[in-house]
Formats: structure tokens, sequence, C-alpha cells
């Protein structure tokens, strides 16, 4: 299965065997990851970062990744500091990438920019997330972390909590697991319920799947909760924001009526929808998810530049 110099933009162009190819190759890189192991695989490469919007995981992660596979990295997280202030295009600074380096992650507020930098270069694209559009590398991150925690991704009660209106997490993650044989149910207030898009193509692919707006219900019969962040960011009005600020809440009064075994992942970062003491619990799974970002990427970027594991 050859990915040098495929671009990753969207989970949905990727195969459930591709999705699983990628998987298994994350998990090969875990003593490279720990330092059990040194790899010099991506020695001579250099990978260009662009975010155009705020991160700490996916960028740092990205960055680990190539370090830890002895490769390079460039780039920006601060647009004032570029000519993108001057008026430069996306599609100039993407073919500066391309000139300097040799694949380009992206990370941009307007949804289908990603897409739209692949027609501009002739190296790998990878989105760092695009706007309330998509987010793949999370997606298969997310996908690594319900297998490893679960021991497999078939089976399992997933439910979807908080922004799935603008949650680019969200939206990436229900097109993956229509590949798979999982029940799924969208928990939101009625405003920021999942696209209606996305709920009739996941109920088009058999997948059996709930909509419904109380947590309650759902958190004692779930496999996994998928909580995200209300993102202010993203409203056009700040008292739209705050009737939904707050609605969902895990802490520790919730935890006592679910699954020993429940699986309590996030995308990060959170604000006021798990509580701090939740994190003690070895229900929440959500920094461990976050480090399995690392080895994703340096699965995803050993394969688009070289096009074998290692």
């Amino acid at each position: 299965m050859n990915f040098k110099g495929r671009n990753i933009v969207s989970i949905t162009d990727l195969s459930r065997e591709e999705i699983e190819y990628i998987l298994k190759v994350a998990k090969d890189m875990r003593p490279f990851h720990d330092g059990g192991k040194v790899s010099k695989s991506l020695e001579g490469k250099i990978l260009a970062t662009f975010f155009f919007e705020p991160s700490t995981r996916t960028r740092l992660s990205f960055e680990t990744a190539m370090f830890r596979l002895g490769g390079n990295v460039i780039g920006f997280s601060d647009i004032s500091a570029t000519s993108v202030k001057k008026g430069e295009t996306l599609a100039d600074t993407i073919r500066m990438g391309d000139a300097y380096a040799d694949a380009v992650v992206l990370r941009h507020p307007n949804e289908g920019s990603a897409r739209l930098a692949a027609q501009f270069s002739t190296k790998p694209v990878i989105n760092g997330g695009d706007g309330a559009g998509q987010h793949p590398t999370q997606t298969l991150l997310d996908l690594f972390t319900i297998q490893s925690e679960k021991g497999n991704i078939d089976g399992n009660h997933i439910a979807l909590v908080g922004d799935l209106k603008y949650g680019r997490t969200v939206h990436s993650l229900a097109e993956a697991l229509m590949h798979f044989d999982v029940k799924l149910t969208f928990v939101a207030p009625k405003q920021l319920q999942m696209p209606k898009e996305v709920v009739e193509h996941v109920r088009a692919s058999g997948l059996e799947l709930d909509v419904c707006d109380d947590l309650g219900k759902v958190a004692d019969v779930a496999d996994i909760l998928y909580v995200t962040r209300i993102q202010k960011e993203r409203f056009v009005d700040v008292e739209e924001y705050r009737k939904v600020a707050n609605i969902f809440r895990v802490d520790m009064e919730l935890l006592e009526s679910t699954k020993d075994d429940l699986v309590i992942m996030h995308p990060l970062p959170r604000v006021d929808e798990i509580a701090p003491e939740v994190d003690k619990s070895q229900k929440a799974a959500y920094f461990r998810q976050a480090n399995n970002g690392v080895l994703v990427r340096m699965a995803l970027l050993q394969l688009v530049l070289t096009g074998v594991g290692l």
C-alpha cells in the first residue's frame, strides 16, 4: 500500500484498509517514539508547518514526529510575522512551501483550504484542520486511541458530545466510523447538532444512529464519550454562545453511573466541559489520546515521504 507523495486532505479519501494500515504503522512507531530505538529514516527531509490558526497539539506533535524520524521543520504559527500580512495569497504561500520543503502541513480557518492548497503543491499536503471542515490526522489518532483503549474499533457504542455543528474533529470522526461496525449517538443542543448532511450520510451507511440533547441518557450506556469544546470562536453572536457554553459537563457525579470500562476522549483544548478531577480517573483517556498524535503523525510522515513503514 503506497502512500508516497499522497495528499492527506480528508478522511473520506481513505478506505478502511488504508486507515487500518496507517494505524498498524503508527503502532510500529512506539519504540521510536519512546526512545527505545532511533530512526534517521527522514534525515535530509524538511517539513513545512503553515499554521494560520492557533494550535498546540497538532503543530507540536507534527514537529516532534518529524524530529523523531531524523527530519527538520520550517514554518510559522503566527501570520503577523509573514507575508500573509502583506496580502500574499494562500496559493503563493503554498508555492513557497513547495519550493522549500518536502511536505506541507496546513491549518487554515477556511473550509476547503487544504484541498485548494494541494492544487498548488507538487509535494504532499497534509490537512492540519480547515475551519469547520476536516481534521483527518486528528481522526486517525482518535481511531488509534479507540483501538488502543478498547482493543478494537468495531463493536463500540460511541457518543459524540458537544459542538457537533462546528467541530471539525467530530465531522471527520463520524465519516471515518462509517467504515466500522459501531453504534453512534450524536449528543448536542439543537443549535449545535451535527449538520444534516452528516446525519443523512451516517444513516445511509447503515450504522445505528441516535440523535439527542441529553447527555445523562447516553453516558450510562456508552462505551466511549467523545467530548468536544463549545467553540466560542466559531460563533458570530456572543449571546448565542453564552446560551450553550456550559450545557454539558462531565464530572465525577456523572461517571458514577457509567460503565467500568468507559473511555472518555477529547480532542483538546478543553474549557469547562470536563471537570479537572476527572483527570485522575482511569476512564480519562484524553491525555493518552493527545500523546498518540505523535505516533500517528510519525506514521503519516514516514508513509507520504518514503512510501514504506519502519
